[in-house]
């Protein structure tokens, strides 16, 4: 099933937000100060590509995470958690969005503090 599911999510946008998270990572890797940033979009655009059938769990919760999620939600954090916010609460809309609209709340969640965090 969850095959499936990428298959549908990368064919209605997963794969077009996937790029542009690649994107924002090459960005943010072209300074030394920003490859930390760098590396979380491209986990999150990993994520993006195919939701289904991944776990995000906490695995560090040090001071130097906490600094870094405040960056991130200070410049672009919270913005694309209200994206993909947005994008669940209109996917709910019918019943063959439901799982949809779950995989983009895990994304919501993880797009606000993704320092810390994995994907397994």
């Amino acid at each position: 099933m969850s095959c499936l599911g990428n298959l549908i999510w990368v064919i209605c946008g997963g794969l077009i937000n996937s790029l542009i998270w690649c994107f924002f990572g090459v960005l943010w890797c072209l300074t030394i100060i920003g490859i930390p940033v760098g590396l979380q979009c491209f986990k999150l655009a990993r994520l993006q590509f195919a939701p289904f059938g991944k776990e995000v769990v906490t695995v560090n919760t040090s001071g130097g995470t906490f600094v870094l999620n405040i960056v991130w939600l200070l410049f672009g954090g919270l913005e694309l958690a209200l994206a993909n916010l947005v994008s669940a609460i209109l996917l709910t809309v019918t019943i063959v969005g439901i799982p949809f609209a779950r995989q983009a709340l895990k994304l919501a969640m993880l797009s606000l503090m993704p320092f810390g965090k994995e994907v397994l």
